[in-house]
């Protein structure tokens, strides 16, 4: 099975439709005012100040690619620390009306559906960015209805898999995992698939998986009007805030 690389799929492609006028305006997401002079402030949803959230990813991705810790950040872990702090504040602003937050968890990921005295919970597992943006995957996947199941209501076998229940497994995470790409993608970040199969018994050489992942991904790119709302909505701030700072070098 050969090699995929993720990074060659075109992000800025899709990076261009979503900050164009006509998706936004589809959208009712119109930037108020964009000038190259003055500070412009971005209403996606919500009235969010992407100005404010794109200064502070400037910094972090600049101290995180040049390996150098800002005044506050003493070590790698604790950039990506910083990063996931910002990336829990950028979500819950964002989609503030859908009564949702993004949680760090100590564990493995779940989702807790809102009460009628609570929020509904994406917890994703032991602080990981990467882990963030695959659990925000689901929940942007997931229809109204499975919003108001535990764990949407998936079936999920843990790593030990049978090989039918791993090619199983392998066929509903392809859209997850494609989507999780492009907001990686779009944040400057790598990607690579999880088969979640560390202990499988059997030959898992001739899976099709990351290709897979890889084609549903460039679908997406190519046919941009498919995706899920939210994710599109996520996807087009991150290329407002964080793409523009990657390929700029800023």
């Amino acid at each position: 099975m050969s090699v995929i690389n993720f990074s060659e799929l075109p992000i800025s492609t899709l990076a261009t439709y979503l900050k164009s006028a006509t998706h936004l305006n589809q959208q009712d997401i119109l930037p108020l005012s964009i000038s190259a002079t003055t500070e412009p402030s971005y209403p996606i949803g919500t009235n969010i100040d992407i100005y404010h959230f794109k200064q502070q990813w400037q910094q972090l991705h600049k101290q995180s690619i040049q390996n150098e810790p800002l005044q506050y950040i003493s070590s790698t872990e604790s950039i990506e620390k910083q990063q996931v702090d910002w990336l829990i504040n950028l979500f819950d602003t964002v989609f503030a009306a859908k009564n949702v937050v993004l949680v760090r968890g100590d564990n493995d990921p779940e989702y807790f559906p809102a009460t009628a005295t609570h929020p509904a919970r994406i917890e994703f597992a032991h602080g990981f960015f990467q882990s963030a943006l695959h659990e925000i995957s689901h929940w942007s996947l997931a229809g109204a209805h499975r919003r108001t199941l535990p764990d949407f209501g998936y079936w999920y076998a843990p790593d030990g898999r049978t090989e039918a229940q791993q090619k199983a497994f392998e066929q509903v995470e392809i859209k997850p995992q494609a989507i999780e790409c492009l907001f990686s993608l779009m944040c400057g970040r790598s990607f690579r698939v999880s088969q979640d199969n560390l202990h499988a018994n059997f030959d898992t050489s001739q899976s099709t998986f990351a290709i897979d992942v890889y084609h549903q991904a460039q679908l997406y790119i190519n046919q941009p009007q498919n995706l899920p709302t939210d994710a599109k909505t996520l996807l087009t701030v991150f290329a407002f805030v964080c793409h523009d700072t990657i390929e700029t070098g800023r």
